[in-house]
């Protein structure tokens, strides 16, 4: 079997990353960039920390801010059409996984037109041309997709999410600098960080796991684990420290490896929520992976007593694996409950779970799951989060 493993061309990790934009910009013979962020990032003054390193170098820009935290189809042709009338030559995205993804949608449609429908992305789409030169910069320590083949777009028409996986969309360079993240508030500190563990826990799992993903998300499971309680009381006393520093780098460490192996049924089916009632990603992952988990664990073999390991769960090497999956699956949901996560969903009733489970079922994540489930099964699990 042959095992693919996709990366950056470059990375930059650390307080002050940002200033080496310029420099990459101008090492290229580039001419002028399509700064995507969406409008709170640019209303207070997040954005401008970039945007202001542009216009020390004298290198031009152009904002697009018609984003929406869940992007949608028309966010995406509005970019395209708003790029290509900038005259701009590369990207920079900066925000969280909504500017991310709608920047990657517009630098792949940019340089492979005969997609520009947007719907036709979904699934391995097959691009023949590298998305435009684009630099990511996350606001956030959750979705890692500065670091992912992977971006989801909006379909509001049939009220779902649709992803999208090509090599072609990875950004080239990432810029991953934790002061960008400090301006993130409370609940969005913990949702993120919850997403970021989805990642790192459903990658571990997924079937297509193997030995150097395994490396990536054990060591995103354990710095998440040991720092999101940390990042979470930061943002509470707006002091970043080194729990947001660390989530920064788990999140990113996390997104190495599961945009290389996939995820599974947490986020086919935190997809759903999110397309039918607007639940936060990170909201929706967070309240469905103890659930999935619980579901999934016999068909884990020893995997969550690693999890249980680089958690510090009490027991993980000498109790029996199913007390070890007890107890991991408990630590998981405290963790969810220490950060604010609540455990039901908003609006989710009995009458909507047919076309839910459904939707599910047609995600691109979900034939990643351990363990398989039929439609009366993802009814089930969603059951367990209505209030």
């Amino acid at each position: 079997m042959v095992n693919r493993f996709v990366l950056n061309t470059i990375s930059y990790h650390g307080s002050g990353a940002i200033k080496e934009i310029p420099g990459e910009l101008s090492r290229r013979g580039l001419t002028k960039a399509f700064v995507c962020s969406d409008p709170d990032l640019v209303k207070f003054g997040v954005t401008a920390k970039v945007t202001d390193l542009l216009d020390e170098a004298g290198f031009p820009y152009v904002v697009y801010s018609e984003i929406k935290p869940n992007p949608t189809i028309k966010n995406v042709q509005d970019g395209v059409a708003a790029m290509a009338d900038s005259g701009a030559d590369c990207i920079i995205a900066i925000g969280g996984g909504s500017s991310m993804d709608t920047a990657k949608a517009i630098g792949v449609i940019h340089e492979n037109p005969e997609f520009a429908d947007v719907r036709s992305l979904e699934g391995v789409a097959d691009t023949k041309n590298h998305a435009t030169f684009t630099i990511a910069v996350p606001t956030t320590a959750g979705t890692a997709a500065e670091v992912t083949i992977n971006y989801v777009i909006t379909d509001p028409e049939k009220v779902r999410k649709f992803v999208c996986v090509d090599t072609n969309d990875i950004p080239e360079v990432a810029v991953v600098d934790p002061d960008m993240m400090a301006s993130m508030p409370v609940g969005l500190t913990a949702a993120t960080g919850m997403d970021a563990l989805t990642h790192a826990i459903e990658g571990y799992t997924t079937k297509g796991a193997w030995e150097l993903s395994d490396m990536f998300h054990l060591e995103a499971i354990r710095i998440i684990s040991h720092n999101l309680r940390e990042a979470v009381a930061e943002a509470k006393s707006k002091k970043p420290g080194e729990g947001r520093k660390e989530m920064a780098l788990g999140q990113y460490i996390a997104g190495m490896g599961f945009s290389n192996v996939g995820l599974g049924i947490v986020h086919s089916m935190a997809h759903t929520l999110s397309a039918h009632y607007d639940t936060p990603h990170g909201v929706a992952c967070a309240m469905l992976l103890p659930v999935c988990m619980e579901y999934n664990a016999d068909a884990c073999g020893e995997r969550y007593r690693e999890i249980g390991r680089v958690m510090d769960v009490a027991g993980w090497d000498t109790d029996p694996i199913d007390v070890v999956n007890k107890n991991v699956v408990a630590a998981v949901a405290k963790l969810g409950e220490d950060v604010g996560i609540p455990k039901t969903c908003n609006g989710l009733v009995e009458a909507d779970l047919d076309q839910l489970a459904d939707d599910a079922a047609a995600d691109a994540c979900f034939p990643g799951t351990p363990k398989p489930a039929d439609h009366e099964t993802i009814k089930a699990l969603f059951r367990k989060v209505m209030a």
